[in-house]
């Protein structure tokens, strides 16, 4: 009796901490469009310990490096998404990865699409949150998305000479 009682309470517990374990992430996500209209990408964000880690998969884009950041306003207005804003950096930077004096909370490696023009990027946005701090993507007027056509120097001001912006994606909390 005792060992049927642990067989069908295992599993139950098993479950109710699968539950829990997911009950505690923020999580929020992205549709990207390019200057068409044309959905060229998804990407889901979750926040961890150490920030947001944003998973991101494009198609249908150039191949080559591209500059990726968060932006600070969460409009993508086609054709040239500048509705978007500047990268979003709350705590006042400059640009870029590799700047000595910090970066952009919203700047982030290059995004590498493939001859097939697909790619994938797993990112770690440490200086931002989904909360509601000051570092929150869900500020007033929201965060989006922004990859650029050009690779991202990491140290020009204010966007690595990254060149125009191909496609955006609004965030949103999910």
């Amino acid at each position: 009796m005792k060992y049927m009682v642990l067989v069908l309470i295992f599993p139950f517990l098993i479950f109710v901490g699968v539950l829990n374990s997911q009950a505690g992430h923020k999580k929020a996500k992205a549709d990207i469009y390019n200057a068409k209209g044309e959905i060229v990408g998804v990407a889901t964000l979750v926040e961890g310990t150490d920030g947001v880690w944003a998973t991101i998969n494009v198609w249908d884009l150039p191949p080559g490096l591209h500059g990726f950041h968060i932006h600070e306003v969460g409009k993508c207005e086609p054709p040239d998404f500048k509705s978007a804003g500047a990268h979003f950096n709350p705590f006042e930077r400059k640009h870029g990865l590799k700047n000595p004096t910090g970066s952009h909370a919203g700047d982030s490696p290059n995004m590498q699409v493939g001859p097939d023009g697909t790619g994938t990027a797993v990112i770690l946005f440490p200086l931002v949150s989904l909360g509601n701090d000051s570092n929150s993507l869900f500020h007033a007027g929201g965060t989006a998305l922004v990859i650029h056509a050009a690779k991202d120097d990491q140290m020009t001001d204010p966007s690595g000479d990254s060149g125009a912006r191909i496609a955006c994606g609004v965030i949103s909390k999910y």
